[in-house]
């Protein structure tokens, strides 16, 4: 039976953990020079219905340095965008491929193709749920402060799909999470109702971000949402974070973004550029983070984990 990563919640707590470490010791690797090809010969499938940087340039370059290859799908390109079923797709690409990367709109449509897959599926965002940028956030807070279990997490902004997956990661890692959003922007509310005990909603970003160890926030309008923009930026005013508000969390507190990033909306231009700030390891690690889950997937635990 092929594993998926649809959401946090397809690893166990160990498995994520697993995972992190083996980005950590995949990187550490590739810096010093290292040739490691685990995936030589292996083929991932990539369907981007959204545009992307990181997500397409992490996956590519992460399955080139395994020694495998990559191919861009795009709904262009691919009889999925001129309506074939997506469980037809799934079983054709099945018989081509080791792995598939879905980046769509709608959840269902990777939750879909993953119950006709017979190789592994990869969530690489959806409107509901962005797990692999949860990887990279969780591997770079480990490589700078040591474990987030038992930290304080404050996301800031809209209940979005990177929202929603921070509240998957409380769980899986073990943190509380603080939510500062305006009313009406909430995460979907299945997840707060399943994690009450770990999660607290602010309307003053302030107060949620006092004493936290971690800070995030993204975009107020999202892909798809730009017809938006001027109503959220009402919506969202004060809840932009700047490096005073920075000053209110833990002496050795973290500021990280997914990117791309609006400076001068929710988040102050100079914060970019403020040491608390890591958002380019951040960003660089989606490509360790992503090929210690394709190793995974594909291949299992590797035993000798140094």
């Amino acid at each position: 039976m092929a594993r998926h990563f649809l959401t946090l919640l397809d690893l166990s707590p160990e498995e994520l953990n697993y995972v992190i470490e083996r980005a950590i010791i995949i990187k550490k690797g590739l810096k010093a020079g290292e040739i490691y090809e685990p995936l030589k010969n292996k083929v991932l499938g990539m369907i981007f219905e959204k545009s992307s940087t990181r997500t397409r340039v992490s996956f590519e370059a992460g399955m080139t340095q395994f020694g495998g290859s990559a191919i861009f799908l795009s709904p262009r390109d691919t009889q999925l965008g001129r309506g074939e079923p997506v469980e037809d797709s799934a079983r054709v690409l099945s018989e081509m491929v080791d792995a598939v990367m879905i980046r769509t709109f709608d959840h269902a449509v990777v939750e879909r193709f993953a119950e006709y897959s017979s190789v592994p599926v990869i969530n690489a965002l959806t409107d509901d749920y962005h797990p692999c940028q949860l990887l990279a956030d969780v591997q770079t807070y480990v490589e700078k402060r040591g474990s987030i279990q038992g930290k304080t997490v404050t996301w800031v902004g809209d209940g979005n799909n990177m929202c929603n997956s921070y509240i998957n990661a409380a769980r899986q890692f073990d943190f509380q999470l603080n939510i500062a959003c305006p009313e009406g922007f909430e995460p979907l509310p299945e997840l707060l109702a399943a994690n009450e005990e770990r999660i607290q909603i602010f309307r003053k970003p302030e107060d949620a971000v006092a004493n936290s160890h971690l800070v995030v926030t993204d975009v107020w309008a999202s892909m798809g949402q730009e017809d938006e923009q001027k109503a959220r930026e009402k919506a969202f005013e004060g809840y932009q974070v700047t490096t005073e508000m920075m000053d209110l969390a833990d002496n050795d507190a973290l500021f990280m973004h997914c990117l791309p990033a609006h400076r001068g909306e929710e988040v102050s231009a100079e914060l970019m550029d403020d040491p608390r700030a890591v958002i380019w390891q951040e960003a660089g690690n989606r490509l360790h983070a992503q090929k210690a889950l394709l190793e995974f997937l594909i291949l299992g635990k590797i035993e000798n984990n140094s």
